[in-house]
């Protein structure tokens, strides 16, 4: 992991594309439909939906998918997330496509504080 002097730190682009559907999906998604996360802002397509329940299911994953992980960690390998309605089997994959510069500030509003310890340090 790269530890930064300043105020800044990296995280991974995502990008949530729709892989497979193993049975009826009743939202209309097709294979290859996708949302992207960009630090902490979730886009779609213009014109273009995603399901809610198909969403909820990536979300708790999301934020770390974003993170640089050690080798061995599931998380590091593991990519694929299936929608929970048992029927639909709407199977999306989370793919890392770029990196991302941000700033402390500009997605906290607590202050950093600089005379802390660093874990990385």
């Amino acid at each position: 992991m790269v530890v930064m002097a300043d105020d800044t730190f990296e995280l991974f682009d995502l990008k949530v594309r729709i892989e497979e559907i193993r049975g009826t999906c009743t939202c209309d998604h097709q294979v290859g439909q996708y949302f992207e996360l960009k630090g902490g802002k979730l886009s779609l397509p213009p014109g273009q939906s995603f399901c809610l329940y198909a969403l909820a299911s990536t979300l708790p994953l999301l934020s770390t998918k974003q993170r640089p992980l050690h080798p061995n960690d599931w998380m590091s390998t593991d990519a694929r997330i299936i929608c929970p309605d048992p029927l639909c089997g709407v199977v999306m994959l989370i793919e890392r496509v770029g990196t991302r510069t941000l700033h402390h500030d500009d997605v906290s509003a607590v202050p950093l504080d600089s005379s802390r310890e660093r874990p990385d340090s």
